[in-house]
């Protein structure tokens, strides 16, 4: 693997394009792409920005040298954050929508806000105390996934109170317009599915 290569697997375990790491270092956009497809080498300052922006070595970057590991600073994959939120956050949804459906009080919500509030802790904990290489497919990972768990709750309420003033966790086919219970699907999937689409193409560094 040569610099060319290890500037291109640096950029995409951040999760970043091309134009987004060429704003990092200040240069254009197609400086980064004729550094990545062996047209160019960056100058020595740019070597050193690089560094601190990826948190490596120069000599890993020039040399392919790697640092000797401290094992006491050795973090965790943010990825196991990322599955205990996700667990938190699909528990959340599950009892509140569960306990509604049983005794049909408001206090479902607060047991569904409870759970997804340590869902998106245990996250943002992960976001800070993990590996720094692996956090970019922690988040993106997180947010494909939770974003359907994360609306779902807030968008049945806003739905139900407004159709008819029941704030149940969960759209409640009613009478009325027809074209309601429709819509709320329509507008739920349109905006994760939106979402989700979004982190792909981050993720693909376009």
């Amino acid at each position: 693997m040569n610099l060319s290569d290890r500037i291109q697997q640096l950029r995409k375990q951040k999760g970043i394009s091309q134009e987004e790491l060429a704003d990092r270092v200040g240069v254009s956009r197609q400086a980064v792409s004729k550094w990545e497809s062996e047209q160019s080498i960056p100058d020595m300052d740019k070597i050193v920005l690089l560094s601190d922006y990826f948190e490596v070595t120069t000599d890993y970057l020039l040399k392919g040298i790697e640092p000797v590991p401290d094992v006491g600073e050795k973090k965790a994959d943010g990825r196991i954050f990322t599955i205990v939120a996700t667990a938190l956050n699909f528990i959340g949804v599950l009892v509140t929508c569960t306990v509604w459906y049983v005794e049909q009080v408001a206090g479902a919500f607060l047991i569904g806000a409870v759970f997804l509030a340590l869902g998106c802790m245990v996250f943002g904990v992960g976001m800070v105390e993990s590996a720094p290489a692996t956090k970019p497919r922690a988040k993106r990972n997180f947010w494909t996934v939770n974003i359907w768990l994360l609306v779902f709750l807030p968008l049945s309420l806003c739905y139900n109170v407004m159709r008819s003033n029941l704030p149940a966790p969960y759209p409640l086919p009613s009478g009325g317009a027809a074209l309601g219970y429709p819509l709320f699907w329509l507008v739920y999937l349109a905006g994760c599915a939106a979402v989700v689409l979004w982190q792909a193409r981050r993720a693909d560094g376009r």
